[in-house]
């Protein structure tokens, strides 16, 4: 894996996590997602 590719992932990996971040719970709550599975879906959007 190149280094470009690899920052790229790394990337949109913080950009998810950092909007997910940002949600208020409510907000999180709608999406049906719990603050503990933020990095985990941001994992998923590599």
């Amino acid at each position: 894996m190149n280094l470009m590719l690899t920052y790229k992932k790394w990337r949109n990996y913080n950009r998810t996590r950092e909007a997910l971040e940002r949600l208020g719970d409510r907000e999180l709550a709608d999406l049906g997602v719990t603050r503990d599975n933020i990095n985990d879906i941001a994992r998923k959007a590599l």
